[in-house]
């Protein structure tokens, strides 16, 4: 038998403000910041306030199926703010032992041909490179069937433990050549080196846009801001998630928004503006993940409760 985990209850709030000297024309905005809603997550309540009002607001889901806002403007402002709430349940799996098809639980194995031709995308690399190639290889035993899962947490505990995480508010990614020449990087450098090793394995790999939830008191690593992270798809679990910036395996405190073969197709936020040169004096990025004590809603269940029998007499 199963054991059905209770949901944790967390409320995001996601902040960002562009500034400006001066009055400047926005042009369309995309944003995704909603939510993946699954078995794993259920989302309570949201809410989305942009400042100046847009003159049009629509949403869509794109051939990811991410649910994207997409806003137009009218008019001239020194600032731009998206504000978005989100409250939500998080079903984790505690410590997910993933059974694979036994065909998958050793490495090397083969995909099917009807998965092969699926993830094609997933097992493209961008910016291939020897040696990241020959790092990756690294991980798998010698003389021995290597364990699939066993080298994917070997590969993860190796990012975690001897890279230096550097939060990175600007825009952009790290080639994954550079990343593992450094050892230094933020959670979406960190994501496409990992991404791009499985992938030099022949394993298919996308990248995740969306949040973490930090413990008081924790070491994990990119509070503050939105975070990135990256799911292998493994024959018999399908898609599992790999934070190799929090050595995370399975979805402990992460919180999906977006998932895509590359970063650049998962991006939180992105549009234009046109004004005078210079003009722009910053980006301000506010992400905070709390979490809703259980008492909480056992209050709210009692005065629910209280109502209904109220109701009922």
């Amino acid at each position: 038998m199963i054991k059905v985990t209770d949901p944790q209850r967390f409320v995001v709030r996601h902040l960002s403000a562009y500034r400006y000297s001066e009055p400047v024309e926005f042009g369309e905005h995309r944003m995704m910041f909603r939510p993946r809603s699954s078995h794993d997550l259920r989302l309570v309540t949201t809410h989305l306030h942009i400042t100046p009002t847009p003159a049009h607001l629509h949403w869509l889901h794109d051939v990811f199926d991410n649910s994207v806002a997409v806003a137009t403007f009218a008019g001239e402002a020194p600032e731009l703010i998206f504000e978005s709430h989100v409250t939500l349940e998080h079903y984790e799996a505690p410590q997910p032992d993933y059974a694979l098809e036994r065909y998958a639980a050793t490495y090397p194995f083969a995909y099917t041909n009807e998965e092969a031709s699926d993830l094609v995308n997933a097992r493209n690399r961008q910016h291939p490179d020897e040696d990241v190639s020959t790092w990756a290889r690294q991980f798998l035993s010698s003389g021995t069937a290597t364990g699939t899962l066993s080298m994917l947490r070997a590969m993860t505990l190796g990012i975690a433990n001897d890279f230096k995480y550097v939060r990175r508010t600007e825009k952009g990614v790290n080639r994954p050549a550079d990343t593992l020449r450094h050892k230094s990087g933020s959670c979406r450098d960190f994501a496409v080196l990992m991404m791009d090793a499985v992938r030099s394995l022949g394993l298919a790999a996308r990248f995740v846009s969306g949040y973490i939830f930090v413990p008081d008191h924790s070491a994990t690593q990119g509070g503050g801001a939105t975070h990135a992270w990256l799911q292998i798809y493994l024959p018999g679990a399908g898609w599992v998630d790999f934070d190799p910036t929090n050595s995370i395996i399975g979805n402990r405190h992460l919180i999906r928004v977006a998932v895509a073969w590359n970063h650049y197709q998962a991006l939180p936020l992105w549009g234009t503006w046109n004004g005078t040169p210079g003009a722009f004096r910053g980006l301000e990025v506010e992400v905070s993940v709390t979490e809703i004590p259980a008492e909480d809603d056992s209050s709210d269940k009692e005065k629910k409760d209280a109502v209904a029998a109220k109701v009922s007499k």
